[in-house]
């Protein structure tokens, strides 16, 4: 009788036990995925990364892997750095060959692919009118340079003064050139962290530098990445448009943010290399979706140095993805390719 009292008490126990925790270990919830992230600063910006995972285990590696990553980058491409790179390859003497990373190599070769593409509407060798007009390491102005000083600095501006030896990782600036990659080193870096995931085995992302993205898969509820392209209007942020993506990357050029006015006349940040001064057409920004941040990124500098009509031409002509926003009285017109027409929002 005993025994049969503790027998009756123990499955009590158990059913009590089933009843409270929901059943035994084969019946446990799964996981759900949720979406992970971590941000920092990098290259005068911020950036951030999130991706879906059912785990946040991987989080905190994740995070140095990215530190490392884009310290490496930066170390290498920027020219705010004095000893960085592309600094030291800036200081090499004419004509005399200068060994550089895989990475530098990369990055220049697809920046003179895009030169060519452009016929020199986009070109790093435009850093010194870059500097001179007051948008680059050397600091702010507030009166415009001398017609002769421009036309001096633009004797040395030229894609075509750089030479690659891409088999030897050797670079030959045939005079003075001063390169500078920052119209397309933050799209290269959002491609490493893409990158970075993806070599983890993650397929669902949205990476971010300075407002640069490259996205892929969906959110944890199956629903595609949504990205706000905003207003470009000095003062105040506000979304134009909406999209939605599922594979790409997107970079957006604008002239409303960067300047500086003198007498009552604005002078942009983006500097046409063939004229060798700011942009005074009606485009007032240009988004640009492609498969790589980098040629997203080289893109969009180049559709907004053409202007709305050259740059709504090329697009076409090259199937480039692309959104304008053209300044209209006190608003703006929009105008996109028929390639953009699948990432809008009904």
């Amino acid at each position: 009788m005993a025994n049969q009292i503790r027998l009756t008490k123990w499955l009590a126990a158990l059913l009590l036990a089933v009843f409270v925790f929901g059943g035994v270990s084969g019946c446990t919830e799964t996981p759900r995925a949720k979406v992970q992230g971590i941000q920092g600063l990098t290259m005068g910006t911020s950036f951030s990364m999130k991706w879906v995972s059912v785990s946040d285990t991987e989080v905190e590696a994740i995070r140095k892997e990215a530190g490392r990553l884009l310290s490496d980058i930066n170390q290498k491409m920027s020219t705010y750095i004095e000893d960085s790179e592309l600094s030291r390859l800036n200081r090499t003497p004419a004509a005399e060959p200068f060994v550089v990373s895989a990475e530098l190599m990369q990055v220049l070769a697809e920046a003179q692919r895009i030169s060519r593409l452009t016929d020199g509407a986009f070109d790093v060798t435009v850093g010194p009118l870059v500097n001179a007009w007051g948008f680059g390491p050397e600091g702010r102005i507030t009166h415009a340079p001398a017609d002769t000083h421009i036309d001096a600095l633009k004797a040395r501006v030229g894609y075509g003064f750089v030479q690659l030896d891409e088999p030897s990782h050797q670079v030959i600036r045939e005079g003075d050139q001063y390169i500078d990659l920052s119209a397309i080193a933050k799209g290269y870096g959002v491609d490493a962290l893409a990158e970075l995931l993806e070599a983890r085995g993650i397929e669902n992302y949205l990476v971010e530098i300075g407002g640069e993205l490259r996205a892929k898969g969906h959110k944890p509820d199956e629903a595609p990445w949504k990205l706000a392209i905003e207003t470009p209007r000095a003062g105040e942020r506000a979304v134009q448009e909406i999209i939605s993506i599922t594979s790409g990357a997107v970079a957006t050029s604008g002239d409303y943010r960067n300047y500086f006015e003198e007498n009552g006349v604005r002078f942009s940040h983006t500097i046409d290399p063939r004229t060798a001064r700011p942009i005074r057409h009606r485009l007032a920004s240009v988004t640009v979706i492609r498969p790589t941040c980098a040629e997203a990124d080289a893109l969009a500098t180049a559709l907004m140095v053409m202007g709305e009509e050259e740059g709504y031409n090329f697009a076409i002509e090259h199937e480039v993805d692309a959104f304008f926003l053209v300044k209209s009285g006190d608003g703006f017109e929009t105008r996109h390719t028929p390639g953009f027409s699948q990432y809008m929002n009904d």
